[in-house]
């Protein structure tokens, strides 16, 4: 019996193989300092019918990786919140709809320069203009932005891509339905019918959120193991409703996250469940490179990189001009761009469900397979590198921002009264507020900055100083009020630095650096092998979390111990 052969005498065998597979060529990638995802949608690739053609269990993987991307939205819903929703919800739907617009209009435009008939040319000009929402939010929460603002803005007008996708389908799918029928009068039918269950469900979600939300997760988090079951088995049941109803998976999935926001065990949920939502993404991005079947290429190499091109450079530029229109800095608008430059899983599914209907030919589904295999690759480096691509680009994009940035200098505006600072903080987690309560208590005229705006928020509300801001931004460190200021304090959550991600604590040394600041530099390290680099390049103090309070709760214990023994000698 062949190895193929063995492998696929059983489904278990197959998912073996390609976890084997996965670790090798991720273990290769990390070699080579490549982004996980590529690796795992080569694995794909690879292990597809272009290729080695190992699974034959199509089903069992489209499970998981469904389970996946129920599990992923689930995670970043747990993140938002009603308010949060109401302040970045024209932002969001502005710059949705708008690149959408923008980018089916021009992607027409170059369909007919470049040959194609009008109905083929509108199906690619629509799935260009879909970015993939399971990529972008797995890249941002590897780089921990999610709760940035460019990365809230994002995931906003993902979310609205998300919802013009389904309409989309929804037409396309009454069309197939209506083959026999007016197909006009059942798509109306259809998109009728799914926005009135869709209006009950997030009606539903509401009243879940203010009445059970609260008691029902403290009774089922009494019990660690059960409360990580009922998370999976609340996303995965909401996200199968909203499949279901006619609304895609990650709708539902995000409802069933935004339905938990507001209770306390918020943050346990997502720490138990980060890994095995990378375990589950796995199977995803091996589904979507099993997709890209390399044998429909043929001829299309021209066109798909003359689209590819506008992709990945004019979706952004679109993006840019208008979050720049809206008021925001052109580095937030740069940002929030990059995550447009490539296509999505449902591209294919469109231009696929156009091919079933006899609307456009084969060569069609080769040419938005291309343009996907080459967009999806070139983003991701895009996205896991954009703070230095910025760095390379900031001085040809101030097109693309207003005069006046109104809407983050209203982020940032703060009472001048109590300047100038003694401190300036950078970092508003646990850490950071701990620091920054003990330096109050001292009597430091305090500055807090982080760039999660609900963060920022929360600390002005309680009497203290903050503003919204990014370390890695040198334009940000250069307006910081650092005149007198005696230090200034790096206390941001410490991430996996090094094969892909921009170390924020260096930035902000080197933008220090560049303002001629002369007071001290504090930068907090969880490893003890960062202590030597981060004094090279500037710092004047480290702190380490973990160590610093081992061994200072040592020392109490010594006192402790000391004293008690001195009351036994005296008796």
């Amino acid at each position: 019996m062949s190895g193929l052969s063995i492998i696929h005498s059983s489904p278990f065998y197959e998912l073996t193989a390609l976890v084997v597979i996965a670790a090798v060529i991720g273990f290769v990638g990390v070699l080579l300092r490549q982004p996980m995802i590529v690796s795992f949608i080569a694995v794909g690739v690879l292990a597809g019918p272009s290729a080695l053609n190992i699974v034959q269990s199509h089903e069992h993987i489209q499970l998981l990786a469904e389970l996946g991307i129920a599990v992923l939205l689930f995670l970043v819903g747990l993140k938002l919140d009603l308010k949060l929703i109401r302040t970045l919800g024209p932002v969001a739907l502005a710059t949705g709809l708008g690149q959408v617009a923008f980018t089916s209009a021009i992607g027409f435009v170059l369909g007919k320069v470049l040959g194609l008939d009008t109905v083929t040319s509108l199906y690619v000009a629509v799935a260009l203009t879909f970015s993939s929402t399971i990529i972008i939010v797995k890249l941002l929460s590897d780089k921990r932005e999610v709760d940035s603002l460019h990365g809230r803005i994002a995931v906003g007008f993902l979310i609205v891509q998300d919802l013009v996708v389904v309409l989309a389908m929804m037409v396309l799918s009454a069309f197939g339905i209506g083959a026999q029928t007016r197909a006009g009068e059942t798509a109306l039918i259809h998109i009728g019918s799914v926005l009135i269950y869709g209006l009950m469900m997030l009606c539903l979600v509401l009243l879940f959120i203010r009445y059970l939300a609260i008691p029902l997760v403290s009774r089922v988090a009494r019990s660690q193991e059960l409360l990580v079951t009922f998370a999976i088995g609340w996303a995965a049941l909401l996200a199968a409703i909203g499949n279901h109803l006619g609304f895609s998976k990650e709708l539902g999935g995000l409802l069933a996250g935004i339905s938990l926001a507001s209770t306390p065990f918020r943050e346990a949920i997502v720490a138990r469940l980060a890994s095995l939502r990378d375990f589950l993404l796995l199977f995803f991005f091996i589904a979507l490179g099993m997709q890209l079947d390399l044998g429909l290429l043929g001829s299309q190499v021209i066109p798909a990189l003359v689209f590819s091109v506008f992709v990945l450079i004019g979706n952004p530029l679109i993006v840019m001009a208008i979050m720049g229109y809206m008021g925001y800095r052109k580095r937030t608008g740069f940002l929030a761009g990059l995550t447009v430059a490539q296509i999505s899983e449902f591209s294919l599914i469109i231009v696929a469900m156009g091919l079933s209907l006899g609307h456009i030919p084969a060569k069609a589904l080769g040419l938005v397979t291309l343009v996907g295999l080459i967009t999806i690759a070139m983003s991701v480096y895009m996205i896991t590198y954009s703070h230095s691509l910025y760095s390379q680009l900031e001085p040809w994009l101030g097109f693309f921002e207003r005069s006046k940035p109104y809407r983050e200098e209203a982020l940032e505006r703060q009472p001048s009264s109590i300047q100038p600072y003694n401190v300036i903080l950078f970092g508003l987690g646990r850490y950071g507020k701990a620091i920054a309560h003990y330096l109050q208590k001292e009597g430091f005229s305090l500055l807090a900055v982080d760039f999660n705006p609900d963060e920022v928020r929360r600390w002005r509300s309680q009497g203290h100083m903050a503003m919204y801001g990014d370390a890695c931004d040198p334009a940000f460190v250069s307006d910081l009020p650092l005149q007198g200021v005696e230090w200034v304090v790096s206390a941001m959550p410490q991430h996996d630095i090094g094969v892909t991600h921009e170390d924020p604590r260096l930035s902000l040394i080197e933008g220090l650096k560049q303002q001629q600041y002369t007071g001290g530099i504090a930068i907090s390290t969880q490893h003890l092998h960062d202590q030597q680099k981060l004094k090279d390049r500037g710092a004047t103090l480290i702190l380490l979390p973990f160590h610093d309070a081992a061994e200072q709760a040592v020392e109490r214990m010594k006192a402790v111990s000391h004293t008690s023994n001195t009351k036994k000698n005296r008796l």
